[in-house]
């Protein structure tokens, strides 16, 4: 096949860092990953970093609820073509970008192959002016989730000590693993009562990952469980903003640290945005 290339009007931005793209997912719902996700990139934004927030749970999407947005439009209208991502992109705590998703339309669970295209070639526009895009998944292995997952350069799990929680964590894995040739992954542990529960959690999922697939795990982390939370979200706030002193506030600028500080993972060799280049080289097919 021919591959296709872009026009030259890229060609001004060879020098700019490329935007790195991080899936946060999780196999069980109620791991609090939109909190983390919420949080995660405020904090990121304390350290300079612009930062795009994808809420991908198309159907059931809540990012602008948690934060307090009323946004007009979301990405059910772009997925209708009435509107782009930039008409519908929204300002959020720390001057995040916020791209919400629909609520309550079954028909965005399963999404057509252009539809998906035409989402990643619209945030291919936005890609120039953010440094951290973070896509919200929905919680599971749908085709949803595994499409915008393996949209990513780097791909966060989250899983809280639960055993179902860390059951369904090792089953998302091994999809990703066995179904779509992911094998290296970040893992956060959320909701612990210590930091040495966390540990704990981190060296099952490593122990049994390394003894049944080739993939690897990095450690990131841990959200110690922290009763501010809750009140942060009956007031539709961000904990790192009401409560920046609190014991979570603390794990999310830790996060940010090791997130930002981090090299990024698989970056494109051309001038090309990464949504392009993923495109470009049929990783969907």
């Amino acid at each position: 096949m021919e591959k296709i290339t872009l026009n030259d009007k890229r060609t001004g931005n060879l020098n700019k860092p490329k935007t790195r793209v991080i899936a946060i997912t999780s196999g069980k719902g109620g791991v609090g990953k939109t909190n983390i996700v919420a949080n995660l990139g405020f904090a990121l934004t304390r350290l300079g970093k612009k930062v795009l927030i994808l809420d991908a749970d198309l159907s059931l999407g809540n990012i602008d609820i948690l934060l307090g947005l009323a946004p007009t439009h979301n990405l059910s209208h772009v997925i209708a073509g009435t509107k782009t991502i930039p008409q519908i992109t929204v300002d959020g705590p720390g001057n995040m970008k916020i791209l919400s998703a629909s609520s309550g339309i079954q028909e965005l669970t399963q999404l057509t192959k252009l539809q998906r295209i035409n989402i990643l070639t619209e945030l291919d526009q936005l890609a120039d002016s953010i440094d951290i895009i973070l896509i919200d998944t929905a919680a599971g292995i749908s085709s949803n989730v595994m499409y915008f997952t393996t949209a990513a350069q780097e791909i966060l799990v989250v899983v809280s000590p639960e055993p179902t929680s860390i059951t369904d964590a090792y089953a998302l894995m091994k999809v990703l693993s066995l179904k779509y040739s992911e094998n290296h992954f970040k893992l956060l542990v959320n909701l612990a009562p210590t930091v040495s529960e966390a540990d704990d959690v981190f060296r099952q999922l490593n122990l049994v990952a390394e003894r049944f697939l080739n993939i690897s795990i990095e450690y990131v982390g841990c959200v110690l469980f922290d009763e501010n939370v809750t009140k942060s979200v009956k007031r539709q706030k961000l904990l790192c903003e009401m409560f920046p002193d609190s014991g979570g506030s603390r794990c999310f600028r830790a996060l940010a640290d090791t997130i930002g500080g981090s090299p990024p993972l698989n970056l494109p060799d051309s001038d090309t945005n990464f949504f392009w280049d993923q495109l470009l080289n049929n990783k969907f097919e």
